[in-house]
């Protein structure tokens, strides 16, 4: 149990240091292609930062642990929503642009409401992981014209990194996100069924929360650094990546079926998406009291979850 807690410590460490450096190598990205660093955030860290909640949820289809799998991604996107954007609107006001409220919003949204549809009966198909997995193109397409028709202006003075440090720098921080992102995931699942918590449960709390632990340290590095389009597309993007990438290579590779009671859970990411979707069609902004109240909802969610298990 020792080496658990010591692997936790350095993974936490590597998860923060590779957060910052993250961020900044690829804010430099944007800047030296004049894309909009919304558009990074809802792919190049968006992405990356759901490389553990990948790696997690494409091992467990592999082992036919459904459980772990399909409960990873749902707890996940209730977290990134909930906890990791309610902080980050606790420590500065996160503006929403158009483009998110008009387009990425509701294609969440969307994939939430497909994913429930093809989770109605209790089972993912592997023609459903498709499906999925074709949203997941369309949607990288239409980002990437976005990209090419939105440049924005630069001055010469801004650009304080090279491209090629800045390129390392974004791939040092990200492996560093990932390394610790995982060494946390494994010491504290190893912990959470030592104490004889069930498969599920640590599914919903342990893994999701640890898988998600790249998107909540970079997310408040962003907000801290002022890069607050970086940490709403991180968690706009990382839920539809999580939705229609893991959850479709997931299914594709060993559809599986799951306990009914997911469905519940399933309703609840779905609430949130729409939480937020609503906030930002009224507010064009996450603001401090609204990301109190995501807090709030995360925690009755969570102690609800602990105790039905």
């Amino acid at each position: 149990m020792l080496i658990n807690v010591i692997l936790l410590l350095i993974g936490f460490v590597l998860l923060i240091k590779g957060a910052d450096i993250f961020v900044d190598g690829a804010s430099s990205i944007a800047l030296f292609f004049k894309i909009p660093t919304i558009i990074i955030g809802l792919t190049i860290i968006a992405f990356g930062t759901s490389a553990p909640e990948a790696a997690v949820s494409i091992a467990a289809a592999l082992d036919n642990s459904s459980a772990i799998s399909i409960s990873n991604v749902i707890g996940s996107n209730i977290f990134n929503i909930l906890a990791v954007l309610g902080i980050n609107a606790m420590i500065c006001t996160l503006p929403i642009t158009n483009q998110v409220v008009k387009q990425d919003l509701p294609i969440l949204v969307g994939a939430n409401i497909l994913t429930l549809i093809f989770m109605y009966d209790s089972r993912l198909s592997r023609i459903e992981g498709l499906i999925l997995l074709l949203g997941i193109i369309l949607y990288c397409a239409n980002l990437i014209r976005f990209a090419f028709t939105h440049s924005v202006a630069k001055k010469e003075e801004d650009q304080t990194v090279s491209l090629p440090k800045a390129i390392i720098l974004a791939l040092i921080g990200l492996t560093g996100v990932i390394i610790g992102g995982d060494m946390v995931v494994d010491s504290a699942k190893h912990l959470a069924l030592s104490l004889g918590m069930s498969e599920k449960l640590v599914g919903l709390t342990i893994v999701s929360i640890g898988t998600s632990l790249p998107e909540l340290v970079t997310g408040i590095i962003a907000a801290r650094k002022g890069e607050t389009d970086i940490a709403i597309g991180n968690v706009v993007g990382s839920c539809i990546f999580n939705l229609l990438f893991i959850l479709g290579i997931s299914c594709s590779i060993s559809p599986y079926g799951f306990e009914n009671i997911l469905m519940f859970d399933g309703v609840i990411m779905l609430i949130s998406a729409i939480i937020l979707l609503v906030i930002a069609l009224i507010k064009h902004k996450v603001d401090r009291a609204n990301g109190a109240f995501f807090i709030l909802l995360f925690i009755i969610y969570t102690a609800y979850i602990i105790m039905r298990n």
